[in-house]
C-alpha cells in the first residue's frame, strides 16, 4: 500500500471513530453490531465509574456494565435524541440498575449479613487494567459464542438480544420447549464457567 493508501486508511478509521451518539444509536438500531463495541469502546469506563461508586463492588459493577450495554442493545429504539443526549441517559440507565442491585441484594440478605463497614481502598479509581479486563471478557464471550452449536447460540441471541421467552423461541427455531430450556441453561454454564476461569 502506497502513502495515499496508507493516509485513506487513517482517515476512514478516524471518520468511523468520530462517528456521532445519534449515528451509532441508528446503526444500533439497525442491529449493527459494531455500533455496539464502538458505544461500548467510548463509554464502558464512565459507565463502570458511575456503577463503582453505587455498587462498591468490583465483579457486581463488571456484571452491571454488560447488562447497560445488553439492554441498550435490546432497546436502542428507545433512545430519542431530541430529549438528550446518550452519555446522560446510559448514566441513568446504569445507576437505576446498579440501585436495582442494591436492593436485591439487600432484601436477600437482610438476616444472613451484618452491616459492614466499606474500607477506603473500595473506593479505587478505574485503572487501565480493568478497562483491558472488561474488553477481554467481552471478547471472550463473543468467541465462546461463536463456538457455540448454530441452533444453541441462535437460541441464547434470541432470549437475551431479542428479548423472547422460551415459549417464543421454540415456536420460532420449531423445536421443543424442553429442548430451548436445556440449550439455553447449558449455554449460558458453559459461558460463566468460562468467565470464571478467565484471569
Amino acid at each position: 500500500m502506497d502513502v495515499a493508501g496508507y493516509l485513506e486508511a487513517a482517515q476512514t478509521l478516524a471518520q468511523a471513530d468520530a462517528l456521532s451518539d445519534v449515528t451509532l444509536m441508528e446503526q444500533l438500531v439497525q442491529r449493527e453490531p459494531s455500533a455496539l463495541e464502538r458505544l461500548y469502546d467510548r463509554y464502558a469506563r464512565p459507565v463502570y465509574s458511575v456503577v463503582l461508586r453505587i455498587t462498591r463492588q468490583a465483579a457486581a459493577a463488571e456484571e452491571i456494565v454488560q447488562d447497560v450495554f445488553l439492554q441498550l442493545w435490546r432497546n436502542a429504539h428507545r433512545y430519542e435524541s431530541s430529549r438528550g443526549h446518550l452519555e446522560p441517559w446510559l448514566f441513568a440507565l446504569a445507576r437505576n440498575r446498579a440501585l436495582d442491585y442494591l436492593r436485591l441484594k439487600s432484601e436477600k440478605q437482610r438476616r444472613l449479613e451484618d452491616p459492614i463497614e466499606v474500607e477506603p481502598q473500595t473506593f479505587a479509581k478505574v485503572d487501565f487494567e480493568s478497562t483491558v479486563d472488561l474488553r477481554r471478557r467481552a471478547e471472550k464471550v463473543r468467541g465462546m459464542m461463536e463456538a457455540l452449536p448454530a441452533k444453541q447460540r441462535q437460541a441464547i441471541e434470541l432470549a437475551f438480544f431479542e428479548g423472547l421467552t422460551h415459549g417464543e423461541i421454540a415456536q420460532s427455531l420449531s423445536e421443543p420447549l424442553g429442548t430451548i430450556k436445556s440449550w439455553i441453561r447449558t449455554g449460558l454454564l458453559r459461558l460463566r464457567k468460562a468467565l470464571e476461569g478467565t484471569p
